[in-house]
This record gives structure tokens, sequence and C-alpha cells, in this order.
């Protein structure tokens, strides 16, 4: 896992240009604390910085090889985990290996079978190579998009990052945010492709661009695809179990310390569990970790994603598979500290809106990187199986993003300035990106009714809300040089479930039917009858009396943040009983302190005409 850049010009002599592209690798040194490297040409510039996990001493990059028509370069962030299989076809095939590592397998993959390299893969990856033999720049991201990939368009080339600073650090990219950038930020409805600063782009999950002379060109190598499904339920809960014990086992695979996320809840408690038994054949134990809060049993209040508290679940696991297991316990005074609330947003770019729980995942980060540097998520379970509330009650039909439906934690424009609210729409935004977003969604001939509507409703959660979650998880463990992996995003398990027809995932009358019967037998029965319960969030009165009276310091000195918002209403917010604020005070306040945070950091250049 690292951090990549680059910038390519056709009609610059780039070799002069080295101190940017210096600046532009600093700006993701968090990312890669254990290496840095750049790599020059007449026309491309490579930047790295490197977080070493396999073959320490080799993967060194950028990775040049020279052939006889031409240097070919790459930068590259993340994990094939079928490399060693890879490696092997490849040395069938003539290529000689000087490393171990994965880096050096994508790179000579690439000599010999090209741009299709990127439909061998499994992993989570982003990376660019440059082809000096034809003076080609290729681009490609993984198929879910666990890994980010930025890229700017120039008059003459692009540039490119693992984030958008790195972009920003360039001066052909100026940090303007217009009003789709805005709409962007505030929606809550990922748009692939989009990126919320003027002229920025992501390269999209599972594309592979490339750019020459001729310019851009962006191909799509995989997509879901919508496909009849002929096991039965027996046969479907042995090929998921089946399929996880490979995946789990592959991305065991790291020359450093690991460890895995445990909630209590049945996506990480699986993997755990999974990981606790092939461990256990190798002698090791696995080790966990898992967040709490102070006084959270007194203080605990039961809302629609997240209607049990995690610590008793969390210990019934840790003793079931004899795990090595840590509670980092995080009080109110430090998920509201502004020190942590600026890393996060320098992390994350934008201001994410989603408050304590970005804070609290990035200081559980922060607290397991001091042991492991390598972490197993049960990120992802929820949009694959289907284990949200909106899944099974009435918003699964309503004529939107069904995690928008009905309020809840999740609610565009929240305490916005009128005049704000009225030029962005974002009611108007929201609808028309899940219009197109639908036509998008793969469907079967003659698929109809319940089945239909929740394969869109599958489709919009894998495309769409699952790309904001990647990305929080993949800002908040690489700000501090965390590897989290995401074993419940393996492309052969999202395909097969996908098409897995709605009836058999919830076949014994509750979410995630199929992981359930998969996983049984090694959870505790607790756990494995446990109904769905989201990331915490803190309940401690500290916190929000904290948050209040900083949102209070900045209506105080006007700062510009709070032209943003309705001032009434953010004062009302500011000045309630911390004991009663409503979801939508504190969204509000949260997303007040970060969008002030980021003005400071990143001075966005607004542009709402």
């Amino acid at each position: 896992m690292c951090g990549i850049t680059g910038w390519v010009s056709f009609q610059r002599h780039l070799t002069t240009q080295r101190h940017v592209l210096d600046t532009m690798t600093e700006t993701m040194s968090c990312r890669g604390p254990d290496a840095r490297g750049t790599w020059t040409a007449p026309h491309a510039l490579l930047g790295h910085r490197r977080l070493a996990v396999i073959d320490l001493p080799g993967g060194t990059q950028p990775m040049e090889v020279d052939t006889p028509d031409g240097p070919v370069a790459m930068v590259y962030s993340g994990e094939a985990y079928n490399f060693t299989e890879l490696r092997e076809q490849l040395r069938a095939a003539g290529q000689h290996f000087t490393t171990d590592s994965d880096t050096e397998v994508v790179l000579r993959g690439y000599l010999v079978w090209g741009e299709a390299l990127a439909e061998r893969l499994n992993g989570m990856y982003a990376f660019a190579i440059w082809d000096g033999r034809t003076e080609k720049l290729v681009m490609i991201r993984d198929r879910m998009g666990i890994k980010p990939f930025y890229y700017y368009p120039t008059d003459d080339g692009v540039l490119f990052g693992s984030e958008p600073k790195a972009i920003l650090a360039n001066p052909l990219a100026p940090p303007v945010v217009d009003r789709d950038g805005l709409r962007e930020l505030l929606a809550f409805a990922k748009t692939p492709g989009a990126a919320i600063w003027q002229g920025m782009r992501e390269v999209r999950p599972g594309h592979l661009i490339t750019l020459d002379r001729g310019g851009l060109r962006d191909h799509a190598y995989w997509q879901l695809r919508a496909e009849e499904h002929t096991d039965d339920r027996d046969a479907t809960v042995a090929h998921v179990r089946e399929l996880l014990d490979d995946i789990i086992a592959r991305q065991l695979v790291a020359d450093v310390p690991r460890c895995t996320l445990l909630s209590g809840g049945l996506d990480s408690s699986a993997m755990t569990a999974l990981a606790a038994q092939q461990l256990g054949e190798h002698g090791e134990r696995v080790r966990s970790f898992a967040v709490d809060f102070p006084n959270q049993e007194e203080n605990f209040r039961a809302i629609d994603v997240s209607p049990s508290q995690d610590t008793p679940f969390v210990h019934a696991v840790a003793e079931h598979v004899d795990s090595d297991h840590n509670d980092i316990v995080l009080a109110g005074a430090a998920l509201s500290d502004p020190e942590v609330r600026r890393a996060v947003v320098a992390a994350r770019d934008v201001p994410s809106g989603i408050g304590d729980r970005d804070n609290s995942l990035y200081l559980l980060f922060k607290a397991i990187r001091g042991h492991s540097t390598v972490a197993l998520s049960g990120e992802s379970a929820d949009e694959v199986f289907g284990g949200y509330p909106w899944f099974h009650d009435e918003r699964r039909e309503a004529d939107t993003f069904p995690w928008l439906a009905g309020g809840g934690l999740m609610r565009p424009g929240v305490l916005l300035h009128p005049d704000l609210k009225r030029d962005l729409d974002l009611d108007t935004y929201v609808r028309d990106h899940y219009v197109s977003a639908l036509k998008e969604a793969p469907l079967k001939d003659g698929e109809t009714g319940l089945e239909r509507r929740m394969r869109q409703v599958s489709y919009l959660h894998l495309t769409r809300m699952v790309q904001t979650l990647l990305d929080r998880k993949d800002r908040m463990s690489m700000a501090v040089g965390l590897e989290v992996r995401v074993p419940f995003c393996d492309h052969r398990l999202v395909q097969y479930v996908f098409n897995t027809p709605w009836a058999l995932k919830t076949f014994d009358g509750k979410e995630k039917s199929i992981l359930r019967a998969a996983t049984r037998n090694v959870l505790p029965h607790s756990v494995a009858e446990r109904k769905k319960s989201g990331y915490p969030a803190t309940f401690d009165p500290a916190y929000v009396t904290s948050i209040q009276r900083q949102v209070r310091e900045l209506l105080d000195t006007h700062h510009q943040a709070t032209e943003l918002f309705d001032a009434a209403g953010l004062t009302a917010a500011a000045t309630a009983d911390p004991g009663a604020i409503g979801q939508d005070d504190r969204a509000g306040l949260e997303r007040a302190l970060d969008i002030a945070t980021w003005f400071d950091l990143r001075h966005p250049v607004i542009k709402t005409s």
C-alpha cells in the first residue's frame, strides 16, 4: 500500500520540473512512510511513497524495466492477492524476476499481456505505467474502487495521484470548487468518476485509462453482470464459504504484523473467526482490535443503524476464537479535538460531514498502527449481502437512493443557508443521479417485481454507497500508514452474490442469510443471531458540548465557512441542550466544523455562479 503521483506532458520537457514532482510526492508521505522515489523522462514524471508490506528489501518504486525499444516504468499502490500464480505464469512465458514483490509481477505482467493484465488481477490496486516504447500512459484501478485514483487532464497531458492533494500541489491545478463540486460534496450520493475539484476526475472502479498523443481513452475492463444463478441454497452457502476461505487466506499474506478489525457484528466476526482458524493451523493467534467509548453503556442510545452496543459481542467473539484482543477506548475530548479534526480533513481532502465517526476511525487506526501494519476489515459486506435496515423496509421502494430515504444519518443540506440550498437544488441533483444510476443497473430478461427492485438496490449500493465508505476507510488508514484490506470486496464474491436471488439472500427471514449460514459454525450463537449494527458513534455529552462551543467560536469570529450555513439554525444547534440535541443538528454542527477546517487547510475557491 502506497501513494502514487505523476505528470505527463507532451509539450513540456519535464526533466526541468523535478521540484514540482517532489512537492506532489511529499503530499503523500503518510501513505508511504517507509521510502520515497521518483522517476523522470522527457515527457513523464512518476513519484512514489512506499508502505512496505511484501518483500521489504525489494519492491522499491518507481520500478523500471529497460527494453530494446525503451523503458517501461510503473508506480503502484495496493496488493495483487494472486501474484504468486501470476508470477509462475510469467516465468513460464520467459520472464525473469529480481524481487519477490507483487509490484514486479504487475510490471512484468504488463510486458507480457499489455493492458489485458487488468483482467488477470485479483486485489486492490491503483497504478500507472509509462510505456516509453510508445510514449503512452496506462492508468488502472481495481474493480471495486478500493484504492483511490484521481487524474486531472491538462492541455497537453495529465496529472494524477492517489489523492487530490498530490494533484493540487501542481500549479496547473487550482483548488476550485464549483456548484457541481459542492453538490457532489453535500449529496451523500457518490457519482462514479466525479471529484469535487473543478477539472479533476476519478478513474472509475474497474476502468483502464490510456493517454498518448492522440488523447485520453477510458475503457471498462470489468463491471457487474446480470447472470442466471443456478445453485440451490446448500450449494450457494457452500460456495460462499469456499470463496471466503480462499479470500481470507490470500489476504492474510504479509511480511509484517497483521490483525482484524472486530465490531462484534456478523461481518467482522465471521472474518475474524475464519482468520483465527487459518492462522491457528500454523500455530498463530489472530490479533483483533475494537473501538469503544467511556461510559458507553450508560450513554448509549439505540438508533436505526446502530440498535445495540458492540462491546459484549466483541468480547464474545474474542473469547470464542481466542484472539489476542485489544479494545481502543476513545474519550469525547479526543474525538472533538480540533487537531484530530484537522488531521482527518487533511487526510480526506474534503469535509466529510460524518463527524465523530471519522475522527474515531482515524484514532482507532492510529492506535492499531502501533501494533500492526495490515488490518482486515468487514467493510462492504452490508452492500454485498444486503445488510442495511433499508434493504428490508419500505425505504427500498423509495424513488431515490434508499440510504437517503426517510431521513437518518445521511441527509443532504442539513443547516445550509437557504440561498445556497436553493441555488444548489440538491434534491434535483440527487434525483438526476439516481435516475442515471438506475439506467446503468444490469437486469435479467423478464426480471420483475421484488427481485428486479432488489437487484437495482444492490447495484446502487455496490456502485455508489460503497465508494464513499471505501474512500473513508482508505484515507483514515493511510493517514497513519496502516494498510486495511477488505475481503468482502473480492470481485468473485461480489459478482456471485449480486446474482443470487433476493429470496435466497433472505431465506431465514433475516438480513445476510447466506453469510450467516456460511459462517455460523465458527461463531458464537449470540453473534450469529445479532441484528445489523453499524459503526458506533459516541454518545458522550462532553463531545456534543465541545463541538457546540467550537461552532459558537466560528460564529463569533464570522469564519468564512459560516457563510454557507443558516446562521439562525446553526446558532440554535450550538446553544441547544447537549443532552437533547437531534441527529440533524448534531450533523450540521459537525459539518460546519469540518468545512471550516477544510477552508483553513485547502483554501478552496468556491464558485457558485
